[in-house]
């Protein structure tokens, strides 16, 4: 059979795979049997390790269609595989949209419901035979598909061939020739209204159960493992694998204690490994499971109502919202009735949301305004699983009912948990370096292999004896308490960040924070306070301004449409008698001083089409009419008198539309209005332009510079042929147009006191700053030049964007923001001096920072993709951003090799807390789902201190790498040495250093806590660095010659002679009576080499520990960290005691040999050398030399950050480093970061920054790409 090229699975998608179709082959499989047996199961660990490996060895190739196995692999950067094996279901039908009534004769019937929206045949042929694949159909569902299958006998049973992967179905489908997700109601792509008249019946309870062996039950079922699966799990992991073999080969060589003490090691690290993964389990299903399985009751397609378990609903069911609420099961979308709803589960935002039904345009309107339905757009229409409904609105005799349109794991809160059970791994340098280093440690381990073989082959060793030294080498080479040592930092940090109110769910992020050189940053409710008060307004009557008011709470204004619109035009309810809404909502309504009345539930069974809220002015603000006579009757003259307006239809607030609307009815009143609100300049496009003032656009300037948030209002008389039903399915666009402008509204949104601070201690520290808002541009321009993201010096440059139009091509005008001071120069060192080899005297130039909306971003991206990057380098205020356009600014970032940090208030910011290398949200919840990091202080002071936690986890990180690595390197060393005299060190020798020395000191080390400040330079990124290099290959050489000097130096003592059970350097005479007693050393371990080797190495321990246990910049200095210092001192003193008052017992328990006094004093002559020499080489010429040589290539240029005048010590330090770099490097060298790159270019570019007053035009070339030239036009 020929080879199929391969599928694309989620295709555009987060998940996207590449899919290869493979058939189990018998000769192969029994291959791989026969190697198992001779391998001793070795291969099917290699096979389980190795997924791809596994199928392409007991398979062979074969199309997708026909496959019982696939291989998928993910086309990210990691390229992870993964492998499934295909099952077949039968079913009575192939679509599960489809009536069953009609799959046995004609699945595309256009009697079917929903038919013409659909596929014909997606998941199976019917023409084919129903055994066509060679596979025994078996339904896995069990007995709801047999039962189904019998009742349908007369119809053909399809076969469906599926498969699982990350609790993700995928479903052949025949028509596109792949397999594919069914998610719900939306694959179907109808539109509103289609949803109204086709699928708000509800299912009959057999549509209903044929759905549910396509879509499954409904729930996120999160499966805790048993502790002997995730035992087998965690045990086979390669580390534990060769602790084993480790742990075999030492009892082999009668090493027992020591093979004991790692074993017990082993057993607490799996012990504490299973109990932190079984918690995170517990915890995960324990929040999943809470108010999952609820009793619903659903519509039929008779009209009647059944109560059933929401695990049974599937998506076209109709289920009834309860008046008192419920925890939504699913997600839905409303098609009748208003609900209340609390989706902080979701988002992070406590603040109720008001969900509108949702619109069934009339059938003259369906042209232009009837969409198809998608969860995203029609986010405020749609209720999401795991959100809490507070309450409901509902009319006479009409129930509050919602669609279900996704199930299970494809609903919103599916889609979180799933990111939660199947996290994708951190891509991080650090750890890629860190196999690497394994790597080599392996290849050192390898030439002390085959040293170790032929030494003994020499001396004619036993065989036995041969194989397990040589492979007693590697396990000394590789330290087995490498991964508990790496995590210690981590742990320590996330423990010091929990005390500071942030908390973690992704810990080996905290690493990666230590890298952040720039941070978005929200702008309301995270720069600036949550709460916004009412400055002022100022209203518009006949095309023209009034001047400025303080308030609208005057009796002349009490029934103005301006006044009436701040008292409709809001999302505001009351919950438990409180209102409650928006913020913004809240304020501007209670600067009304009107009352809110909303319709009981008694109140509404009494009336006909009640009106759900009404809005009234307190009676003091109504104008006092006569005096009443007599006569008159009283409950009609108050009638005639009272001034309500009821609001009929709500619009919600669009963050894609930027504005809301209302319907709203005075009482008495037979005509309606429209009130909306909402982006100044959108409602001002959608008012009649002789209503809208000359002057709008400098008053808004005007406004928006000095930083006040400003809303405009405008309004509309219906047509009286309007009625009340007309309007509840009447599209918004058809309202929300030819409107009279009303005024402005001025609110203050005052920065929060920390934010200034923050932002200077981040941009001293060279990290960026970048703005990322949904509000006005220049509102948000000027509250960066308020907390200082902007210096009031800087010039600001406008990107406005314009998409093609009237066979225009896509351009970009340029313009200022302001006029910029052009006396004001800045000395800055320009990004382009990143390039070590090419300095230059720091040279004038002036700042700029770009400025953008969400709309130009979007044009750019689409338009000038390369334009883009080149933006985002200087880019500081993007504003009017959309939720998805916020994550693909991060990912721009990241594209162009920024470690970029994010911080929000999770409410609009989830994708983007997600994206970026280290996310948090400011929320009181201890931990939120939208983000790997939540701060419980609600400003932005989390973001330095995360960053400087991130910094000390990172070098602690380091340290600890590097110990390990020369802990092993020394031990190794070592071992080689007394290999040449058929020697090697004694059990408790390598126990006492591995337990005494190694796990107190590595585990000590990693307690310093981060550096109280921010400094302006990095820590390295990876191991593969030139000054880590340095230091690592530095001390092994130091630690290699002083041990080869003991060895060597030892043998020229006078005293010296091949130690014997006779021997007697001390002069001790006495012991010689006691040689009957001393049993016969077969392993050579006693001997002056082995004593001297063992004194030297076990002080190397400490001194390397000590010389890469680094403080500033990073970390507090070690002698802060007690426990280390005290662990370090008591070993000195017990090893000194050990070596200047041998005791007999400690002598006898280490294999120690007695050794002259005289040799001791050498030995510690040689040791306090090496003490030198290490910490010279570490502190003088890394510290001072390399770290500035390399790490300066590194710094973070924060765009716009004046560096502070040199003080004649770092002139000094200047001119010596250039001269080290013209002798370092005398080729040009490229720096790393892409960013870096682009700044090179744009600063030989005499073209940039674009000139005010030109454009820039796309131009397509022949070529794949876009690009662009710069013509000068005015703007």
């Amino acid at each position: 059979m020929e080879k199929e090229d391969f599928k694309v699975l989620n295709k555009g998608e987060e998940e996207e795979m590449e899919l290869h179709g493979y058939r189990l082959c018998r000769w192969r499989l029994a291959l791989v049997g026969l190697g198992v047996l001779c391998t001793g199961g070795f291969l099917l660990l290699l096979l389980y390790w190795m997924p791809e490996w596994c199928v392409k060895s007991t398979c062979t190739r074969t199309t997708a269609r026909d496959a019982e196995v696939v291989l998928l692999q993910s086309t990210d950067e990691f390229r992870r595989w993964f492998l499934a094996k295909v099952r077949v279901m039968l079913a009575p039908g192939s679509n599960p949209f489809h009536s069953l009534e009609t799959q046995t004769t004609s699945p595309s019937s256009p009697s079917a419901p929903s038919s013409p929206s659909s596929p014909s045949c997606p998941f199976s042929s019917p023409m084919s035979p129903p055994l066509a694949n060679g596979h025994t159909p078996h339904p896995s569902d069990g007995s709801p598909a047999q039962e189904l299958v019998k009742r349908y006998a007369d119809y053909q049973p399809s076969q469906i061939r599926y498969f699982t992967l990350h609790s993700t179905k995928y479903y052949w489908n025949d028509a596109k020739q792949n397999f594919e997700v069914l998610n719900g109601l939306e694959d179907l792509q109808l539109n509103c209204s289609r949803l109204h008249s086709e699928h708000s019946g509800g299912l009959c309870q057999n549509q209903q159960e044929y759905r549910r062996l396509f879509f499954g039950m409904n729930e996120i079922e999160v499966k805790v493992p048993s502790v002997f699966k995730l035992l087998i799990k965690e045990v086979l992991n390669p580390f534990y694998i060769f602790q084993l073999f480790s742990v075999i080969l030492w009892s082999a060589d009668e090493y027992y204690y020591y093979a004991m003490a790692i074993m017990l090691m082993s057993v607490i690290s799996i012990a504490t490994s299973l109990y932190t993964i079984k918690k995170q389990y517990v915890m995960l299903h324990d929040m999943v499971a809470a108010h999952s399985i609820v009793r619903v009751s659903v519509c039929r397609a008779n009209n009647d109502i059944d109560e059933i378990l929401s695990t049974d609903l599937v998506p076209g069911d109709v289920m009834v919202i309860p008046s008192n609420g419920t925890i939504m099961p699913c997600d839905a979308v409303l098609i009748s009735g208003t609900c209340i709803v609390n989706e902080s589960m979701l988002t992070g935002e406590s603040v109720p949301v008001t969900k509108t039904n949702l619109p069934n345009p009339l059938p003259g309107d369906r042209r232009d305004s009837d969409g198809a339905y998608n969860t995203e757009e029609h986010k405020r229409h749609t209720l999401f699983c795991g959100t809490n409904v507070i309450q409901t609105r509902f009319y006479t005799g009409e129930l509050v009912k919602a669609l279900v349109v996704r199930t299970g794991f494809s609903t919103a809160k599916g889609q979180l948990v799933r990111s939660i059970l199947y996290p994708k791994p951190t891509d991080f340098k650090l750890y890629r370096d860190a196999y690497l280093f394994l790597l080599c440690l392996v290849g050192v381990a390898g030439i002390g292999f085959i040293y170790s073989i032929v030494l003994s082959v020499m001396n004619e060793v036993p065989a036995g004896t041969i194989v397990i030294e040589s492979l007693d080498i590697i396990t000394i080479t590789v330290p087995p308490a490498l991964p508990a040592a790496m995590t210690a930092g981590i742990v320590y940090a996330q423990r010091r960040l929990k005390q500071i109110g942030i908390f973690c769910i992704s810990p080996q992020r905290i690493n990666i924070c230590g890298q952040i050189n720039l941070v978005c940053f929200d702008k309301t409710g995270t720069l600036t306070e949550d709460g916004l008060d009412l400055w002022g307004v100022q209203r518009a009557e006949n095309g023209s301004f009034h001047l400025s008011e303080e308030s609208a709470y005057k009796e002349s204004l009490v029934k103005s449409q301006f006044v009436a619109c701040m008292a409709t035009c809001h999302s505001l309810t009351k919950i438990d008698g409180q209102l409650s809404g928006d913020p913004l909502d809240l304020k501007m309504f209670e600067a009304t001083g009107w009352i809110l009345e909303e319709a009981t539930e008694e109140e509404t069974s009494l009336h006909n089409r009640i009106m759900p809220t009404v809005v009234r002015p307190p009676k003091q603000l109504l104008p006092q009419d006569v005096a009443i006579s007599a006569e008159q009757d009283m409950e009609l003259y108050e009638l005639s008198s009272a001034y309500e307006i009821g609001i009929v239809r709500q619009f919600p607030f669009s963050s894609a539309l930027q504005r809301m609307s209302v319907v709203a009815r005075l009482l008495g009143e037979k005509r309606m209005d429209a009130y909306m609100k909402g982006a100044p300049e959108v409602v001002a496009s959608l008012c009649k332009k002789d209503t809208v003032p000359a002057n709008f656009a400098d008053i808004l300037e005007g406004y928006t510079k000095e930083g006040f948030r400003v809303i405009a209002l405008a309004h509309r008389r219906l047509e009286s042929k309007l009625s009340w039903h007309k309007v509840q399915n009447i599209n918004r666009d058809h309202i929300e147009k030819n409107m009279e402008f009303l005024g402005l509204i001025i609110m203050q949104n005052k920065l929060k006191a920390e934010t200034p601070g923050v932002l200077k201690d981040l941009h001293q520290a060279h990290i960026r700053t970048v703005m990322v808002t949904g509000d006005n541009m220049l509102t948000a321009i000027s509250v960066a030049r308020d907390c200082g993201m902007i210096p009031p010096q800087d010039t600001v440059i406008i990107a406005d964007a314009l998409p093609p139009h009237d066979g225009q091509s896509a351009r970009i005008n340029w313009r200022y923001a302001d006029k910029p001071s052009k006396t004001t120069r800045l000395e800055e060192i320009n990004i382009s001096l990143e390039d070590v080899c090419h300095i230059d005297e720091p040279k004038t130039r002036e700042m700029f920072h770009f400025a953008m909306n969400g709309k130009s971003f979007a044009v750019i991206a689409e338009h000038f993709p390369d334009m883009l990057q080149k933006l985002v380098l200087h880019g500081t205020v993007f504003a009017r951003m959309a939720p998805d356009q916020k994550t693909q600014l991060i990912e721009t970032l990241q594209g162009v090799d920024y470690y970029v940090g994010m911080c929000g208030d999770g409410a609009n910011d989830c994708g983007a807390l997600k994206r970026a290398h280290g996310g948090i949200s400011l929320s009181e919840l201890e931990a939120s789902v939208a983000s790997p990091f939540t701060s419980r202080t609600p400003n932005i002071s989390c973001v330095p201190s995360l960053i400087r936690e991130g910094r000390a986890a990172l070098i602690t990180s380091f340290c600890v790498f590097k110990f390990m690595a020369l802990y092993s390197i020394i031990q190794y060393i070592s071992v080689t040495l007394l290999y040449s005299i058929l020697s090697n060190l004694g059990d408790f020798q390598f126990l006492f250093i591995d337990i005494a020395i190694i796990l107190i000191i590595v585990f000590t080390m990693s307690l310093n806590p981060a550096w109280k400040d921010l400094v302006s330079r990095r820590p390295p990124s990876g191991l593969i660095s030139a000054p880590l290099l340095f230091s690592v290959l530095t001390q092994i050489i130091i630690c290699l010659g002083f041990q080869i000097i003991t060895f060597l130096w030892v043998k020229e003592q006078p005293w010296y002679s091949v130690w014997t059970q006779s021997s007697d350097a001390c002069n001790k005479s006495s012991n010689l009576s006691d040689l009957n007693h001393t049993e016969f050393d077969e392993h050579n371990i006693k001997n002056y080499e082995n004593t001297s080797v063992f004194y030297v190495s076990s002080f190397q321990y400490l001194i390397v520990a000590i010389v890469f246990s680094k403080g500033k910049p990073f970390r507090q200095p070690s002698y802060k960290n007690w426990p280390f210092v005290a662990s370090t001192l008591i070993l000195y003193f017990f090893l000194l005691f050990i070596m200047f008052y041998p005791t007999e017992a400690i002598d006898e328990f280490l294999e120690l040999v007695c050794v002259p006094f005289d040799w001791r004093v050498k030995l510690l002559l040689v040791i306090l050398a090496n003490a030198v020499v290490s910490v010279l080489i570490e502190s003088f010429i890394l510290d001072i030399v390399l770290w500035k040589l390399v790490f300066s290539r590194d710094k973070q240029g924060s765009f716009g950050v004046t560096p502070a005048a040199p003080t004649p010590q770092g002139s000094f330090d200047l001119r010596a480093y250039k001269c080290l770099v013209e002798l370092c490097c005398p080729h040009k060298m490229i720096p790393k970061a892409r960013y870096m790159h682009l700044a090179q270019e744009l600063s030989v570019d005499p073209d940039w920054p674009p000139k005010p007053t030109t454009t820039t035009e796309a131009k397509t070339g022949p070529e794949n790409g876009s690009s662009y030239q710069i013509g000068v036009g005015v703007t």
